[in-house]
């Protein structure tokens, strides 16, 4: 006898019942062997060898995960709100790929966003307990971006400069044909990559990439500084916060410390 749909439901979207955990570790099984296919179609020996069955299994997991998306929109009480949410467009992702190979060579390659599904199955290893600790890493992000940007736009500063200072100084003589690529290669020089694809000959240009050597290892911290200082900020904050608890089965964060029952889903918080 088939079960319900709401029986359904629960083992597609929940994960707290034998069925709904057996559920997920498949398709965490389905998942790590499609990245496996496409991450070894990529390599030409091993195409040529067993090309067939790589692109044979592809086409298997690509239909095993379009009849999963289909159940998915057909269970959502909300079907607009999953399709168009960030779990509904990456299970779209993970299976459009495939089908636009048909028309456009090497797409299929594209799978490999189907390894963001891993997010959806964590839950099952019970990794849910560190989301306060990503909420403070997430915070701390949010509070420094404004200083981010300052940094970002002083660094293309010194990057516009140098890189015109040098066109003039090299010229197209020595490799920097114009400002854009002359910028390039102070990208490359003040981030101390180095490819070495094009170098100052004259003195002059030669202390200038010195200098610029310089400045590149000391702003190289700057950003580190920034996110660790505004990282204790948050982590103080969140001790200074009286601890909220969190509902494993739908997420949400914001439960007073003694609340017994999820004031979402009324589920009762472990």
């Amino acid at each position: 006898m088939l079960p319900s749909k709401k029986r359904l439901a629960h083992i597609v979207f929940e994960s707290d019942d034998r069925a709904s955990k057996g559920f997920d570790l498949l398709l965490l099984v389905f998942i790590l062997l499609s990245v496996l296919v496409v991450i070894l179609d990529s390599v030409s020996e091993i195409r040529a060898r067993y090309g067939t069955f790589l692109y044979a299994a592809e086409w298997l997991f690509t239909l095993i995960f379009t009849v999963e998306y289909g159940l998915r929109v057909w269970l959502s009480a909300r079907k607009a709100g999953y399709i168009f949410g960030f779990y509904g467009l990456v299970d779209l992702l993970a299976i459009l790929p495939t089908y636009l190979s048909i028309f456009f060579f090497t797409s299929q390659y594209l799978t490999v966003i189907r390894a963001l599904r891993f997010l959806r199955v964590l839950r099952v290893l019970k990794l849910t307990e560190y989301v306060k600790e990503a909420t403070i890493l997430k915070n701390a992000l949010r509070q420094s971006r404004l200083k981010i940007q300052i940094f970002v736009g002083s660094v293309l500063t010194i990057v516009l400069v140098m890189g015109s200072l040098m066109y003039i100084v090299e010229g197209p003589d020595h490799g920097f044909t114009s400002i854009p690529r002359s910028m390039y290669w102070a990208i490359v020089t003040l981030t101390t990559v180095g490819y070495g694809d094009i170098a100052p000959e004259t003195d002059l240009g030669q202390f200038i990439a010195s200098l610029i050597m310089l400045i590149g290892y000391a702003i190289i911290a700057v950003p580190t500084g920034i996110v660790s200082s505004e990282l204790t900020a948050a982590k103080q904050r969140s001790l200074d916060t009286p601890s909220r608890r969190i509902c494993h089965q739908c997420q949400v964060q914001d439960h007073e410390a003694d609340a017994k029952y999820c004031k979402s889903c009324g589920s009762l918080l472990e």
